[in-house]
Parts: structure tokens; sequence; C-alpha cells
């Protein structure tokens, strides 16, 4: 089985790295990339702390984020804190299922901001807790041609990593004419499964959303020990 991963980067050589050090076989090509959008920081004053899902929120949050260096940072996984350490912020919290879950164990009263990229997933905030939300960067997506040999040669299976790079995909294959029929799916959650359609040959969702749990997912599909086990999680 030939191995596909889609992810923009920084985030596609992380998943390429994990994969190989298994063991695995894999190929990557950025389906999209990110780019920055221009946004205003809210009065840091009646900011208590930074609600963040992405790293991107740090690699391309442009100058706005110096305003905020002093306030608790609740990252969704260790790739975003560790992207939020490195800029000089301070990590209160470091989840592991997703940023509902960073928010629902957050202590009101207190008022969040969230920066967060064009496609982002609705959060409900607990009762005492509130947010504001600003876009900081967005995807644009990518041609897939240089990887159609790839998907039509035979059975591939293919790491989906956001919704919109699932869409996109699909669409992509349809206008290259690959059979989705001859393609395996595996997604980071089940918005992102849902959002490729219909017709795959199989389509797999990781047991929680999170790198490790997908790349799990990947070696059990392709009945592949690991050498060495995936490092912590990272989100797209």
């Amino acid at each position: 089985m030939q191995v596909l991963a889609l992810r923009p980067e920084p985030g596609l050589a992380a998943t390429l790295e994990k994969a190989r050090a298994g063991g695995l076989t894999i190929t990557g090509h950025a389906l999209s990339e990110i780019r920055p959008v221009a946004w205003e920081c809210p009065d840091p004053d009646g900011i208590d702390g930074l609600l963040i899902g992405s790293a991107n929120a740090i690699l391309h949050g442009g100058p706005q984020l110096a305003r905020l260096t002093t306030k608790p940072f609740f990252a969704v996984g260790e790739a975003t804190a560790a992207a939020a350490r490195a800029a000089g912020f301070t990590v209160a919290m470091t989840g592991s299922g997703g940023l509902q879950g960073v928010l629902d164990a957050i202590a009101g009263p207190c008022h969040l901001l969230r920066i967060a990229g064009e496609e982002h997933v609705p959060l409900t905030p607990p009762a005492g807790v509130t947010f504001a939300e600003v876009i900081a960067y967005r995807s644009v997506m990518l041609p897939l041609d240089r990887q159609a040999g790839m998907l039509a040669s035979g059975e591939a299976l293919v790491l989906l990593h956001s919704a919109a790079t699932a869409a996109h995909f699909a669409a992509e294959c349809d206008r290259l004419g690959l059979a989705r029929k001859q393609i395996i799916l595996a997604a980071l959650g089940p918005r992102i499964a849902a959002a490729a359609g219909e017709g795959w040959a199989a389509v797999h969702t990781a047991a929680q959303p999170d790198e490790a749990s997908l790349m799990q997912l990947v070696f059990d599909l392709c009945s592949e020990p690991r050498s060495t086990p995936p490092s912590s999680p990272a989100q797209a």
C-alpha cells in the first residue's frame, strides 16, 4: 500500500518524520499552504488567556502576538505548546484530545482570546468562561497533479488532517479522473472524513483527534510494526 500525507508545512515534515521513524514508507505532498491574515489585537487588559488550536497561530500570527506574550497560553497539543514556548509564551495547559477538551478544563470566570484560522471548529465555552475570536491565517489550496500517477497506480492510503484539505482532495481526484474506489482515507476526525464525501475504497477515522492516534491508525492499516513510537501529538 502506498501512503500519502497531504498536510501543509511545517506539519507535513513532522508527520513524515514520525512515520519514517516507525519504519513506514510514506510520501508527502503539501496540498495547501498557510498564509497570514492581518488582524487587530483586542485590548490586552481585557484578556485573561489565549486559546490556541494550532501552531500556525504562532507561526503566522504576526506582530500583534507581541502584545500578548504575558498571557497564559492554553494549547491544543504539544506541537502548539512547543511553538508557543519558542515564541516566549508561558503555557498554562496542553491538551491531547481537541480544543473543546482544553476549553472545558479552564476554570472561570475568565475571558479568553482564540487566535484561529479561517477553517476552525466551533467551540462551546463552559459556565463562567467567554472568548473572543480573531482570524490570523488561512489555508490556500494547491493542485494535486504531481501525485496523480501514484494515486492512479493502485491502492493508496491518504492521510487527511483538515476538512478543507479533504474536500479539496476529493475535488482534485475528480478533476484528474482518479478513481475514488482505489483510494483509502485515514482522517484525523469524523468531520474531516465527512468532508471527503463518498465513493472511496474505505474511510477510517483516528480514535482521538490527534497526530499520535492518526499515526497509530496508519500503522494498523498498513500492518507494519512500529520500530520507534510516534512522538508527542500535533494538530493541523
